[in-house]
């Protein structure tokens, strides 16, 4: 299994609309964060998150991928060790 890599270290807000399938970048390595662009992740065991939202609502996003409630930011990056 490869790394999980992260190109953020917080979050980031979007709105989301109800009855769309969101797919949520796991493993860092997509070109269109947060989201997965169905190619990058291929080969390193780390698939990702697949979600919708049942109305419309402003979600902070997790960047940093350590998340515990994916792919919601639960304020993991504040305790990650900064570059």
């Amino acid at each position: 299994m490869s790394e999980i890599t992260s190109s953020l270290n917080g979050p980031v807000e979007y709105e989301l609309q109800p009855g769309k399938k969101y797919s949520w970048c796991q493993c860092g390595r997509s070109k269109t964060q947060p989201f997965c662009d169905q190619v990058s992740h291929k080969g390193t065991g780390i698939e990702p998150k697949d979600f919708t939202v049942s109305q419309t609502r402003k979600v902070w996003l997790c960047m940093c991928k350590q998340t515990k409630m994916p792919p919601y930011c639960d304020g993991t990056h504040n305790k990650l060790k900064k570059n």
